[in-house]
């Protein structure tokens, strides 16, 4: 299992949102591209990178500061925000990002998805952020009727790489992973399930580790990272432990 630093950009600047809630934001870092550096130094294998400008917007905000990081660090980056056709798409995997990470665009527009794939197989992840189990899009700000299960389900043969599970409710929160929810999206699925929202010590990771063999195959940390809560060296020896 892989633990993944997130990156949330708003502004120009490293931040964390509670809940999804725009207006209550945490700046972290006004040199995300230090930060990025900063946990590739600490072991980072990958890094989770967020638009939370360009998820409003609809169309990319950060980009020159997403190519920095994808220039400095050398790692494989994922980036989602405001990513709503083919040409965005092209840009940020010609600049070197491995995985762009598709979500609002995925219930509102599934012939762009479904190109998507077919034109990138492998390279597009499906970004699920859900509220008692239900999809949210637009940067968390609109409510569907979907559920993550069928969300996902329905992308199923369309070669996703992934599939990131984030629950809003817990995000940035600390008050713990939703092993159950992520448990039960990846063994409905037979695509590869990353975890996110709500990390708060060491003790959630532990209750990941043994899903593994369920799909889930990766977890984003954020909030736990910043705050000191988790350090990031000893979350990956962890789960090279055998």
């Amino acid at each position: 299992m892989v633990i993944i630093p997130a990156i949330d950009l708003k502004e120009g600047k490293c931040v964390r949102l509670l809940q999804g809630d725009f207006e209550r934001v945490t700046v972290y870092s006004d040199r995300p591209g230090e930060m990025a550096c900063l946990w590739r130094d600490k072991g980072a294998e990958r890094l989770h990178l967020v638009d939370l400008d360009g998820s409003v917007a609809g169309a990319p905000k950060n980009v020159e500061i997403i190519r920095q990081i994808v220039r400095e660090v050398c790692l494989p980056v994922e980036i989602g925000g405001g990513i709503r056709d083919l040409s965005t798409v092209k840009r940020y995997l010609d600049m070197g990002v491995q995985w762009v990470i598709l979500g609002t665009a995925a219930l509102k527009d599934r012939m762009f998805v479904y190109k998507a794939c077919d034109s990138f197989p492998g390279r597009i992840i499906l970004g699920i952020d859900a509220v008692k189990g239900r999809v949210a899009v637009e940067g968390w700000t609109e409510q569907s009727a979907m559920t993550a299960l069928d969300l996902a389900k329905s992308y199923e043969s369309r070669g996703i790489a992934a599939v990131i599970y984030t629950d809003i409710s817990r995000d940035g929160m600390q008050t713990g992973v939703n092993v159950e929810g992520t448990r039960s999206l990846a063994e409905g699925v037979d695509i590869p399930v990353i975890a996110s929202g709500g990390v708060a010590t060491l003790e959630d990771i532990k209750k990941l580790l043994p899903l593994e063999e369920a799909g889930i195959a990766g977890v984003i940390v954020g909030k736990a990272l910043y705050s000191g809560a988790i350090s990031l060296e000893e979350a990956i020896s962890l789960t090279k432990q055998t």
